[in-house]
């Protein structure tokens, strides 16, 4: 969902709009970032294997929030300004898995690499501005408020 208040969608859906990307905090956090093909694929190896404790599927790359904002800003050759806002209460400094359990017991790790995955993603995104027009990204808590909100499509005249 282009609206749903996540740092991937809000970093692309702003900078293919030519908005301001807005970062909460100092954008020293960190955060590890997965395409969704490599967890489809990380939980069928967890599903058909013999495997059945706790295990992080996830991608151990970390990047903070900042260099994510870079990079957006970077893949999609933005005019963008990155900006900061006040850090939300509850964000937590640092996100990245250990994936140690994943590998030697399911034999599984990502294989899609951010860059591959955001430049997907990027190209998902563009395409939904052209069929939608305008999408307003939220801030953190405010998708609740617009979850029911449905995109309508341009039409021509």
């Amino acid at each position: 969902n282009p609206s749903d208040g996540r740092v991937v969608s809000n970093f692309i859906v702003q900078a293919l709009q030519g908005k301001d990307m807005t970062i909460y905090g100092d954008g020293k956090a960190t955060r590890s970032f997965q395409f969704v093909d490599d967890l489809v694929a990380g939980l069928m190896a967890l599903m058909n294997g013999g495997y059945d404790r706790p295990v992080n599927i996830g991608n151990p790359d970390e990047y903070t929030i900042g260099q994510f904002a870079e990079l957006i800003h970077s893949l999609t050759k933005s005019n963008s300004t990155i900006i900061n806002k006040p850090a939300t209460q509850d964000d937590p400094k640092q996100r990245r898995p250990d994936i140690t359990v994943a590998k030697t017991e399911l034999g599984w790790q990502p294989k899609v690499t951010v860059r591959e995955g955001l430049r997907r993603t990027i190209e998902y995104f563009a395409k939904e501005l052209e069929e939608v027009g305008e999408i307003v990204p939220v801030g953190p808590g405010e998708f609740a408020a617009v979850a029911g909100h449905s995109h309508s499509k341009k039409t021509s005249s």
